[in-house]
């Protein structure tokens, strides 16, 4: 059995974004306000699983604008180097340049 998450960026009535994460083993889902919630919830949902995570699939809704796009970016690479200082690991490998 794969273990999918799926994160898909959407907007509210407010028009503020928000990441609903889904987990299409079980079906729960859970509406995250920002970057550092839904990272909680992903590791939360993940443990369920013994902390194993096939993939996680990202998908925005079609009235998304662009900028929010490049926040939310910004946001996730913020929020990435945050974890990969505290830990001293990297957090998504990156591919090696050719000499």
């Amino acid at each position: 059995m794969a273990v999918i998450f799926q994160a898909t960026i959407k907007m509210n009535s407010k028009l503020e974004w928000f990441i609903e994460l889904k987990d299409t083993v079980d079906g729960r889902v859970q509406e995250c306000k920002d970057v550092e919630e839904f990272s909680k919830k992903v590791e939360e949902f993940g443990d369920d699983y013994g902390g194993h995570i096939d993939e996680v699939k990202w998908l925005k809704d079609e009235n998304v604008p662009e900028q929010v796009m490049d926040e939310l970016r910004v946001k996730m690479a913020e929020h990435r180097a945050e974890i990969e200082e505290k830990t001293g690991e990297t957090v998504t490998p990156l591919a090696e340049e050719e000499k």
